[in-house]
């Protein structure tokens, strides 16, 4: 296969997985306004998604941190990029289809790990770069906006106890809509630039960048687009999980741990620290739910959770290692990834038809919740 005609499917399957991101991590955005009731499902989304959009933009220091640092670009090629990003979107499936938030991030660069360790040697990795920009990020990012998260409930609970319970939730709620358009907002400035910088470590490769180069314009709109369309699709699955799988979320926990999540997540960003924004998400919804007066976390939930984080990483770069080894090869071994790629992914779109998700299931199953509490009555003393 032509180097050229092989970037534009790197190219197009980098945009993929940007697709599959952005409806894998609507949740991170999401999920605790349209549990709280601040937005809804359909509304939440396409808000999410615009705010994705706009987010891309902002920044690129992500892009940079993967194009030229996690790998060796002089001694990959296009045919490895594209293994592992068939790694990453397999993995991204799977944990979509079962409702887990996994890291699509980690995902990525578990396949693109994989692939290059297995084409081109283990020094071909930057390891030092790997646990300096991704591992303790990854440990430290959700146990800081957890903390944050703890601490912004307990403290509102204690200012609002004596208040009115349906002024402080109508207010609540509506400072939820500000807090979640900033996650969305982070969202997008970090995790868009993943797939920049995909996109532009694969024109590296093929020598048509310069080693270092930042992402031309069209990968940043190509990529912000892809991510915005994935998103206003609606990880409906994974929404149901974070909403209320975790805990119960009211909306001051949830204006608490969206504005924690969004604060990491934005610093992060401008740090070029590519975090897995699903693990700051999700630690915050934990640390938000032990905040509260009555913690009602679902531990049960929250440990096959940290269960899949581990596995992510090696379980992608697995993936990963195969599919690159495979399209390294030849035309048939490109071709071969690719429809075992596909075939996996129609199989599990077939298999999700039989049990659906969507904005009306989502919706329903909060209709049929007892109506929240916007606050602790004030009688209650408030512990943590």
């Amino acid at each position: 296969m032509e180097a050229s005609l092989l970037v534009v499917v790197v190219v197009a399957t980098a945009l993929i997985f940007d697709f599959t991101n952005g409806f894998h991590d609507t949740a991170n955005a999401m999920a605790s306004s349209i549990a709280t009731g601040a937005l809804k499902p359909r509304t939440a989304v396409a808000l999410s998604a615009v705010l994705n959009l706009v987010g891309a933009f902002l920044s690129v220091e992500v892009a940079k941190t993967i194009s030229g640092g996690l790998v060796d670009d002089a001694r990959i090629t296009p045919a490895v990029v594209f293994g592992g990003l068939v790694g990453a979107i397999v993995w991204n499936l799977v944990t979509w289809f079962v409702g887990l938030p996994s890291s699509s991030s980690h995902a990525l660069f578990g396949g693109l790990i994989g692939a290059t360790w297995i084409s081109a040697g283990a020094d071909a990795v930057h390891f030092a770069k790997l646990v300096d920009k991704i591992l303790v990020p990854a440990v430290a990012a959700p146990l800081v906006a957890g903390v944050i998260a703890m601490t912004g409930s307990f403290l509102t609970y204690r200012l609002v106890r004596r208040a009115r319970q349906d002024v402080v939730g109508r207010g609540f709620r509506a400072g939820q809509v500000v807090s979640a358009s900033l996650v969305s907002l982070a969202h997008g400035t970090n995790d868009a630039q993943k797939t920049m910088g995909i996109i532009t470590l694969t024109m590296i490769t093929a020598g048509m960048l310069p080693a270092q180069a930042g992402p031309p314009t069209w990968v940043v709109v190509s990529a912000a687009l892809a991510i915005a369309l994935g998103t206003y699709v609606g990880g409906w699955r994974i929404i149901r999980t974070l909403g209320k799988g975790l805990t119960s979320i009211e909306a001051p926990q949830g204006f608490a741990s969206d504005a924690s999540a969004a604060t990491v997540i934005l610093a992060s960003s401008h740090l070029g620290f590519p975090l897995s924004t699903t693990h700051v998400c999700s630690g915050s919804i934990v640390g938000a739910g032990v905040g509260r007066r009555a913690p009602d976390v679902r531990w049960g939930v929250a440990g096959r959770m940290v269960l899949a984080w581990l596995v992510t990483l090696p379980a992608s770069a697995g993936v990963g290692a195969v599919a690159g080894k495979l399209s390294s090869t030849g035309v048939v071994g490109t071709v071969a990834v690719a429809a075992m790629g596909l075939a996996v992914g129609a199989w599990i779109y077939r298999a999700s038809r039989r049990n659906p998700v969507n904005a009306e299931t989502v919706a329903r199953a909060e209709q049929a919740d007892e109506p929240e509490s916007p606050v602790e009555p004030a009688s209650a003393p408030v512990t943590v």
